[in-house]
């Protein structure tokens, strides 16, 4: 009861519309049944078959959610193209004449072309073979063109064939939507990956490149804290690769100055804070660089926590108890050996919510 077709737009027909010409179109056959009243032998058999096809075709559309009609109404109305049919001819022993009495052909037509097209095409065959073969038995193979049987089997067809276009119209349109959908969500993905990686490319040449100029200009003949500081550079290419999300401007200038300081920091980002808004986030990694900056561990270790946590990210600073030297890698911090004898500097819970209170072990 409602064209409509599918694609990145929808353009329909207003479904009031629709009903509403087909009300009108099925009036106007009530009205030429009223017009010949006086044709018929018997006027209440004839009444009763207008009344009868005026209830069926109000049933048939009056408004709802389904598209598709019911059986037990397109069963009714199979029975009522039957009923009217005999009801109507049974009064007009000698045909019509030249008057509309034979109105019902049409209005029998129109009902099953409904029918049709809310999806019951078998039972609107069933209702125009029927009134076929009544009109091939009252007036012969000659009644189906003079009665309009004939125009009526061809509506019937017509509406089907249409029917079945417009579903399978509808079928292409939404697999081209869907395919037109995951060719953007291609598209939006690949356009990420380049940005993302132009900008840690970016990141990394900003961060690199004065090192490596001061490399070239000395010819390889570096200082012992020029070395450090290639270290220290290494490491922050790292933390754009392994701890990406947990780095804004401040956390990447206190991780470098503990760097500087002698402290292992290691920051491991697994997608526990991509969910997070971004004034979230910033807050989150403000609060982080707040612990790195004002600890005195000489390892720290940043961990992003999975979703459904009320901890966003996880600090963990580390003392040492002996006299050496922690190593400058985070790689080298990992496989150092657990018999070296730490003492917890830091624990700290940073929350998801700025009103979520956790644990912090100073």
């Amino acid at each position: 009861m409602n064209a409509r077709i599918y694609s990145g737009i929808n353009i329909g027909v207003p479904r009031s519309l629709i009903i509403a010409l087909a009300a009108v179109f099925s009036a106007y056959h009530l009205v030429l049944a009223g017009v010949s009243i006086g044709v018929p032998e018997g006027k209440l058999p004839y009444i009763a078959a207008m009344v009868l096809y005026a209830v069926a075709t109000v049933a048939s559309l009056w408004p709802t959610q389904q598209t598709r009609m019911p059986v037990w109404l397109a069963a009714t109305n199979l029975g009522a193209v039957v009923a009217i049919a005999l009801l109507v001819s049974s009064q007009l022993p000698n045909g019509p004449g030249n008057s509309y009495a034979a109105w019902y052909t049409a209005a029998i037509g129109t009902l099953m072309v409904i029918t049709s097209t809310r999806h019951r095409q078998a039972f609107a065959w069933l209702g125009v073979g029927a009134l076929a073969l009544q009109t091939i038995a009252w007036q012969g193979f000659g009644g189906l063109f003079s009665l309009g049987t004939a125009g009526s089997l061809m509506w019937v067809g017509v509406s089907h064939a249409l029917a079945s276009s417009l579903a399978s119209a509808g079928r292409d349109a939404r697999q081209y939507a869907i395919a037109e959908q995951e060719a953007a969500n291609w598209r939006a993905a690949q356009e990420a990956h380049f940005f993302e990686r132009q900008f840690r490319l970016g990141q990394t040449s900003r961060m690199a490149l004065p090192m490596l100029r001061r490399i070239v200009a000395d010819g390889g003949e570096l200082t012992e804290a020029e070395r450090a500081e290639c270290l220290n550079v290494e490491g922050a290419i790292r933390d754009e690769i392994r701890g990406r999300k947990l780095l804004n401007d401040r956390v990447r200038t206190e991780v470098m100055e503990a760097r500087r300081r002698g402290t292992v920091v290691t920051l491991l980002d697994e997608g526990g804070i991509d969910d997070l808004p971004p004034a979230e986030v910033e807050r989150v990694l403000n609060r982080l660089a707040d612990a790195i900056g004002q600890t005195g561990a000489d390892r720290i270790i940043a961990r992003t926590v999975q979703h459904g946590s009320p901890t966003a990210v996880t600090v963990v600073g580390l003392k040492s108890m002996n006299d050496g030297t922690q190593a400058a890698l985070g790689a080298e911090a990992e496989s150092a050996s657990d018999d070296d004898p730490d003492e917890m500097a830091l624990w700290l819970e940073i929350p998801r919510r700025e009103d979520v209170q956790l644990d912090i072990l100073p």
